[in-house]
Parts: C-alpha cells; structure tokens; sequence
C-alpha cells in the first residue's frame, strides 16, 4: 500500500474531501436505486433484473470509493494528530460518520443482492414472490461482465 506523507493540515482536508465525496455519491446515488427497490411495486417486474444490476454497479463504485476515503483516513492516522477540536478531528469524526452510513446502507444492499431461495412446493417463481432464481444468476452474470451505464435516466428512474 503506498502512503502519501503530506503535512497535517492537507491531510485533514483530503480526508473531509474523500468523506465528504463519499458521502454525497452514497446519497444521491445509491440511497435513491435502493428506496426504489424497496419499495413494493415501484420497478416493474420485467425491470427488475436491470434495476439490481444497476445498484450492483453502483455498489462496486461505491466500494472503491470507500477504499479511497478509507486509504486518506490510515494517512491521517499514520500523522497521529489526534486533537478532538481540531481539524483533523473533525475530519475523524466525519470519516466515523460516513463509515457508519456505508455499513448501514451495506446490509441494505446485501439484502437486495442476495439471490433468493426457492422453496420448494411453490408453483412458478414469478407470481409476486420475486424473480426467478435461475434468470436472477443469469443477469447477475451478465451485469459483472458488462456494467449497465451509470446514468438517471434508466428505465427503472424516470421522474415522476
């Protein structure tokens, strides 16, 4: 891992900025793809393969991300300033918060990722208990080979 010696106070405010980037992608991007998906009836169900793969790749984006405000974060640490009031403090408290939000928002996705089970008895898989699993692996294939376009215009996220 390589690590960029930089006076404090640089340090501090890379990682506010990577905090902060952090912050706002997660916000206005993943938090609305997955309020979407949440929420019952929202994504018709022919959308939904393409509205999982989208927050898939949005994930992926997220996480190195998340890396990268992580990586500004052990650069601060290796400084050791360690004051509560000042900037680097700040700039802790800051990152703590972010790291919060990403693991609460982390399970989130991890539930919608997750391929579902099927149990067995029930009759076909697409009468409203969510997609077919054997279609599910297939586009979740697809997805990781060929990442949809990140853009708020898809199909799944027009205005209303």
């Amino acid at each position: 891992m390589r690590r960029h010696h930089h006076p404090p106070f640089i340090s501090d405010v890379c990682l506010l900025l990577r905090a902060h980037g952090e912050q706002r992608w997660l916000n206005h991007e993943v938090v609305p793809v997955l309020g979407e998906l949440q929420q019952p009836g929202c994504i018709p169900e022919e959308q939904l393969g393409a509205a999982l793969a989208y927050l898939e790749v949005l994930w992926a984006e997220a996480s190195h991300r998340a890396a990268q405000t992580d990586a500004a974060h052990a650069d601060l640490q290796a400084l050791d300033a360690g004051g509560q009031w000042t900037l680097s403090g700040m700039a802790r408290r800051y990152h703590a918060a972010v790291r919060d939000m990403r693991s609460s928002l982390a399970r989130h996705v991890d539930e919608r990722l997750a391929v579902p089970e099927k149990s067995p008895g029930h009759g076909r898989a697409g009468a409203g208990r969510g997609p077919d699993p054997i279609r599910f692996r297939a586009w979740r294939r697809a997805s990781i080979s060929s990442p949809t376009q990140r853009t708020r215009t898809a199909p799944w996220h027009q205005p209303r």
